[in-house]
């Protein structure tokens, strides 16, 4: 077994959604057939017995209690038939937004060209490609619940069998972050926080440092981590997101809505919000009024 250690960032909304599921049983000397470029995922967690099964250049031993997520781009194959009966649930889902793979921190998809796309900034759902069924996704019965969902009347199972692979996707993802060891993961989370709530008043280095207890240099670390922006970026992206809420929704004028939104002139929001959508505050309210 070639030992690999490479999550899959998966880039939602839009979320990654359910195709398919079924459950195989392999007797002694039967083995995985070999697939090129499905088009989509394939997420096999392991009852019992051992599944070998290789992608591209790695492969693994896939055992009782351990998951493996197979690639919709790539090449995989039987490195050996099963010595012992060997049951495994399998799972098909395709997403439609940004993937990658990566062994290392995690990478995040270009907020800006996700932003022009689906409307809204992305969250990275970050899944081990290989690893152990993580407790509370075991205890759940979540893969069970699917594979009975196939059974029932399609009007009803399509939403409950989205549902349930969400709430699997979740349980992988938030398992991910206890293992890591999630320090970094709440600092970021508690100084995301504090911006959203604090984005109308005036927030430099030193007041957010000292909120929060912990040195800017840190926190920017966390922050950059985890959602891959330093907490001054992240401030300057959501203000400019509720100064477009604002210009939509209301008929403030424009000054005001910099000050409302924290920005310290007119003209420090307009440039900022001009480099980033690309058309001045005014234009942007004048293109979606009647």
């Amino acid at each position: 077994m070639t030992l690999h250690s490479s999550y899959i960032h998966l880039a939602a909304p839009p979320f990654p959604y359910f195709l398919e599921c079924g459950r195989t049983v392999y007797l002694p000397g039967d083995q995985h057939p070999n697939r090129s470029r499905m088009g989509k995922f394939d997420l096999i967690i392991v009852e019992q017995g051992c599944l070998h099964i290789g992608e591209e250049h790695t492969e693994w031993a896939v055992g009782a209690g351990h998951t493996l997520l197979l690639l919709p781009d790539r090449y995989h194959y039987s490195v050996q038939p099963c010595d012992a009966e060997t049951v495994f649930t399998w799972v098909h889902f395709h997403t439609v937004g940004e993937w990658t793979e990566s062994a290392g921190e995690p990478v995040y998809a270009d907020r800006e060209t996700h932003f022009r796309q689906f409307l809204t900034h992305p969250y990275t759902i970050r899944i081990p490609q290989f690893g152990p069924l993580p407790a509370p996704f075991a205890r759940s019965g979540q893969a069970g619940q699917l594979l009975q969902l196939n059974h029932s009347r399609r009007s009803s199972a399509v939403w409950q069998q989205q549902r349930i692979f969400e709430e699997m996707l979740r349980t992988m993802d938030l398992a991910r972050q206890d293992t890591a060891g999630s320090q970094a993961d709440e600092i970021a989370e508690q100084t995301e926080a504090y911006l959203r709530n604090h984005y109308m008043e005036e927030v430099t280095n030193t007041s957010l440092a000292d909120a929060l207890h912990f040195h800017y240099n840190y926190l920017a670390r966390c922050m950059k981590r985890v959602y891959g922006l330093t907490p001054m970026e992240y401030l300057t992206d959501y203000r400019l997101e509720q100064a477009k809420l604002l210009l939509l929704k209301t008929e403030i004028p424009i000054a005001a809505i910099a000050e409302r939104t924290g920005f310290e002139s007119t003209a420090y929001f307009s440039r900022r919000f001009s480099r980033k959508v690309g058309i001045s505050p005014l234009r942007f309210r004048k293109r979606y009024s009647r």
